[in-house]
């Protein structure tokens, strides 16, 4: 059965960039091979398909793995997540080197598909540019000829998420004193630039 628009929109805005989870509450192993098995089906330039994936669920790594992270840039006054809202899970985005040197576009729609697939299970996640990797590299044992991309933080949210559309040309996300977490983004309008 497909999706309506309607649903697929609303899935898209509830994919939301998530910062603070519930610590208690597991992702599971078999949910993370689920929304690795969503990448498979992605288009991949030239078909060579060189991204692949380390799974995290064990409390131990997924501790380890916390400090390697860079979190939340625009929020400079935030100390990072408490130890009781930590994600519970984490996914490692890798090239295979050995069957590539240049991904084109498949990390971007890769980890769409991953965190869209988390997100119909109820599983919110922050997609992670800026990490230690010869640390995480350490810490997970990673070979040689695959090399760190991204990593993917997965849990249930422990926050609120709104979008809202920019004000006075503030793309920057902030937390209000409630503790809510606004997400300014473009309108359609200013996002196409011909119609014709």
């Amino acid at each position: 059965m497909a999706l309506s628009y309607d649903q697929l929109l609303q899935l898209l805005r509830d994919n939301r960039s998530t910062r603070r989870f519930r610590h208690d509450i597991p992702v599971g192993a078999d949910a993370l091979r689920r929304f690795a098995d969503a990448t498979r089906y992605c288009a991949s330039g030239r078909n060579l398909q060189p991204l692949k994936y380390i799974l995290v669920d064990d409390p131990k790594l997924v501790d380890s793995i916390f400090p390697t992270l860079q979190w939340a840039g625009y929020l400079t006054d935030w100390e990072g997540s408490a130890p009781d809202e930590r994600p519970t899970a984490y996914a490692v985005q890798l090239i295979d080197t050995s069957l590539a040197d240049s991904i084109l576009c498949d990390d971007g729609l890769q980890l769409e598909a991953f965190t869209l697939a988390a997100r119909a299970e109820g599983i919110s996640s922050c997609i992670i540019k800026s990490f230690n990797i010869p640390r995480l590299s350490e810490i997970l044992s990673i070979r040689a000829h695959l090399k760190p991309h991204y990593v993917v933080a997965l849990g249930v949210a422990a926050e609120e998420i709104r979008l809202e559309e920019i004000k006075d040309g503030d793309f920057k996300y902030w937390r209000s004193e409630d503790g809510v977490h606004h997400v300014p983004k473009r309108p359609l309008d200013e996002i196409i630039v011909g119609d014709k």
